[in-house]
């Protein structure tokens, strides 16, 4: 029973990742044409913002599909009981690392989203543009946590190890 619980939350949590970037696929193809249709058009003031705008989306995508692919990995590692595991460790770190790339990316394009929320007067654009720079710095932080946490769960495993 305790095997198959295991089991059935790591599916879930791999079908989520799946369905996650299959969700950001997907908006990738819907972003210019939803999203940013009405600035690109010729004479639109926002015009020379959208596309900087697009194309910092864009590049967040490789980051965040290599993130996770990464915590795809830590899936199939739990799944292998190897999740206490200098595996877990790198692909935690590579996590991070994606994480603070994708914020450094949204902090860079910051300038953007507040010209655009002034010629457009939404102030919700900035508070987006905030969260699209925080978030994955929470996630960043998290991911190192978790990486201390494991480091500290094999170090005391190999203590262990030893005394016996």
């Amino acid at each position: 029973m305790i095997i198959y619980m295991k089991k059935s939350s790591t599916l879930f949590l791999k079908i989520a990742v799946f369905v996650l970037a299959l969700l950001v696929l997907g908006v990738c193809f819907l972003a210019y044409a939803v999203t940013f249709g009405d600035a690109l058009d010729e004479g639109h003031p926002t015009t020379l913002l959208a596309h900087p705008l697009l194309i910092a989306m864009y590049i967040t995508v490789i980051p965040f599909m290599v993130a996770l692919y990464q915590a795809f990995k830590i899936l199939l590692y739990i799944d292998q009981k190897k999740a206490f595991s200098e595996f877990s460790i790198k692909a935690l770190k590579n996590i991070k690392i994606c994480a603070y790339v994708i914020s450094g990316i949204y902090f860079l394009s910051l300038p953007l989203f507040m010209r655009f929320a002034e010629s457009e007067d939404a102030p919700g654009v900035m508070l987006m543009g905030l969260v699209l720079v925080g978030a994955p710095l929470v996630i960043a932080v998290l991911s190192a946590l978790l990486q201390k946490l494991v480091q500290s769960a094999m170090d005391l495993k190999a203590e262990n190890d030893l005394t016996v």
